[in-house]
């Protein structure tokens, strides 16, 4: 008999809902402070989820959730690579 594997689980910050790990996209702050969008899930350092949708992006934006995950500032950048980012992404 085959051992079944569990899947990792993370809930994203703009909506709050449970999903796959794989289906996010991690933003990460590293050791020296910087922020970075982590597409190898790997870097280390705080992280935070979130869905590839604008409209999750803009909760967590507006409510500053994504910001309080991180424990710093976004740099406006990080936060203009993500809407270009999930705008790419998104089917339109």
């Amino acid at each position: 008999m085959g051992r079944v594997r569990k899947i990792p689980q993370r809930i994203c910050v703009g909506c709050q809902q449970n999903k796959n790990k794989k289906e996010l996209i991690r933003i990460v702050r590293t050791p020296d402070l910087q922020v970075k969008i982590d597409a190898t899930g790997k870097l280390s350092g705080r992280g935070a989820y979130l869905c590839r949708d604008l409209g999750c992006l803009g909760l967590a934006l507006t409510g500053k959730k994504l910001q309080r995950a991180l424990h710093v500032d976004l740099p406006p950048e990080i936060v203009e690579g993500l809407k270009a980012q999930l705008a790419v992404e998104s089917p339109a």
